[in-house]
């Protein structure tokens, strides 16, 4: 799949089972109060940053992904 057809079908125009739930993966997410995998991140001006820099600076982080559609 190409970036810009995963665009497209991550930003799905209506949120009905069909469209979201292929995007869910509960069996290969970290156990519940398990750490989360290290990964990039970007701050909103753009300037590169990972997870573990900002857990390291707070003591709770809250992550969100999702589809604001």
């Amino acid at each position: 799949m190409t970036n810009t057809t995963l665009t497209t079908a991550y930003n799905y125009d209506e949120f009905t089972p069909e469209k979201v739930l292929p995007w869910l993966d509960f069996e290969n997410s970290p156990p519940l109060g398990k750490p989360a995998p290290d990964f990039p991140l970007w701050h909103i001006d753009g300037s590169p940053t990972t997870l573990s820099k900002i857990w390291g600076q707070n003591q709770l982080t809250v992550v969100e992904f999702g589809s604001f559609t």
